[in-house]
């Protein structure tokens, strides 16, 4: 099942090696590290760092699709003088084998996951019965309001970097553009030009703006997701079909007309698709942003700091950005 362990190893002040455990590793219990592809040192650092501080050891499971990430950071983790043992990684194309076994192993005392809900759900079934200590960080589907006393051109901004950061693949990327009435048209049009003006290529380029998505699976799930939203009313402003060309590509989308209960509304779409559902107003635009079970992330663009504040605070989010498409920093916490 497993394909490569790398145990790490580092005694005194000489060479690693491997051998017997070193009596400075810590004994605090094994943290079992569940990360996602799409940010790969990022997401193992951030919880490998306040596992160390803890004195915990860590096994980490990468995503099968981004495992190299994992490996590098390990081999330099060794090469700095982290103890045997300390941290282990173990790739496999098969994670739920291995959470099986490790969860039925009594060292491991915590579970720390990023990724899917579904997921999520089924490692809350498995630790429940041994009462281990989880934190999940799960799926997204954040809204983007756009009030109509925004700024249109700073709005337009905001939504090109709450969607397209890493093409769209980021938990906390933006789903759900709920715009009022008043001002859709006009914002369709603005985020449709800055949208169609993004180059795509290999993300070996230096010119490329949007790249390929993961593997060849998103790219489809995407592009029926799409199909099944034009079929229920949906209309095509920009892009919506695979390109003829190599590679796992979708072009920069924008659907105007969404309908509120398509596929597209209701779950995490992780690539270059902006939805949009007009709204007509603030208290609309609340109730349609607080229907989803994914409360991860929301963004508000509106002229108005008091009024933007208010919709923000009626918001079922963890984070939320107002007048900016970012929502990460160094300075808040992250998490739904």
């Amino acid at each position: 099942m497993c394909r490569r362990v790398l145990p790490l190893v580092f005694r005194g002040g000489g060479a690693p090696r491997r051998g017997a455990a070193d009596d400075r590793a810590p004994a605090g219990g094994v943290t079992l590290m569940l990360t996602p592809w799409n940010f790969p040192a990022a997401m193992i650092t951030r919880k490998l760092a306040p596992a160390l501080a803890a004195g915990c050891t860590a096994l980490v499971e990468p995503a099968e699709d981004s495992p190299l990430t994992a490996l590098h950071l390990a081999a330099l983790m060794s090469r700095a003088g982290l103890p045997e043992g300390v941290v282990s990684v173990l790739t496999t194309d098969r994670p739920a084998e291995l959470v099986e076994v490790a969860l039925h192993d009594s060292r491991v005392r915590k579970v720390a996951f990023t990724g899917s809900t579904q997921m999520g759900l089924y490692l809350l079934r498995q630790t429940a019965e041994r009462i281990v200590n989880t934190s999940l960080e799960l799926g997204g589907n954040a809204p983007f309001i756009v009030l109509d006393d925004a700024d249109l051109d700073d709005a337009v901004e905001g939504a090109l970097v709450a969607k397209m950061r890493n093409d769209g693949q980021a938990c906390t990327a933006a789903n759900r553009f709920l715009v009022q009435e008043s001002v859709a048209s006009d914002f369709a049009a603005r985020l449709s030009a800055r949208m169609a003006a993004l180059r795509m290529g290999p993300g070996a380029s230096d010119s490329t703006e949007l790249g390929p998505l993961v593997n060849g699976r998103r790219r489809d799930e995407i592009a029926a997701n799409v199909s099944a939203a034009v079929e229920q009313g949906a209309a095509v402003q920009l892009g919506g079909e695979v390109p003829e060309c190599p590679g796992f590509f979708y072009p920069a989308t924008v659907l105007t007309d969404v309908p509120r209960d398509s596929t597209l509304g209701a779950q995490e779409i992780f690539g270059p698709v902006a939805s949009i559902i007009p709204v007509e107003h603030d208290d609309d635009a609340v109730a349609v942003a607080n229907d989803s079970e994914l409360g991860l992330a929301a963004y508000v663009s509106s002229g108005d700091l008091a009024c933007g504040l208010a919709v923000g605070e009626r918001l079922e989010v963890g984070m939320m950005g107002l007048n900016r498409g970012l929502v990460s920093d160094p300075a808040a916490p992250f998490g739904g």
